[in-house]
């Protein structure tokens, strides 16, 4: 047998050179940085934000290969469209990082994962069928959120 067994083990997906730049320059002592965090992704710089869909795109297709063993488990190829899915796993992708750090992190990240997979199919319900087989329908609740009013109410 030639190679390891753990060579086909593909490694988690590297964040992107100006997102790491950052988060180096957030965590300095003498730190003057006072911006978003990285994963809240409507508060990103434009020149922060632009790598990003790339990257986690990168991490949805490494979690479907690696830990999506059932259909309800596939992040769908539309997750973009998904806002709540953007936002939760841009948190998670950054929350890897921090888990590596010790195996006890490790397993917490892997029950987070689990409650990640329940969220994101509550939130896509129905829908996410159709989504992971290539076929995104509009947020189903547009009907429901079109009946609120335009701008703020007042009393």
């Amino acid at each position: 047998m030639t190679g390891t067994p753990l060579a086909r083990f593909t490694p988690f997906p590297e964040p992107p050179a100006p997102i790491l730049e950052y988060l180096a320059e957030r965590s300095a002592d003498e730190s003057v940085a006072d911006g978003p965090a990285p994963w809240d992704l409507g508060a990103l710089t434009a020149e922060l934000a632009a790598p990003m869909p790339a990257w986690l795109d990168a991490v949805c297709r490494w979690l479907n290969e690696t830990y999506a063993w059932q259909p309800q488990d596939v992040i769908p190829p539309c997750w973009q469209e998904h806002h709540h899915l953007a936002y939760e796993i841009a948190a998670f992708a950054f929350a890897r990082a921090d888990a590596y750090n010790d195996a006890a992190s490790t397993v917490t990240w892997h029950e987070q994962y689990d409650r990640f997979l329940l969220r994101m199919n509550k939130m896509l319900g129905k829908a996410g069928d159709e989504c992971r087989v290539g076929r995104h329908e509009e947020r189903s609740s547009r009907f429901q959120l079109a009946a609120w009013p335009e701008g703020p109410v007042t009393p």
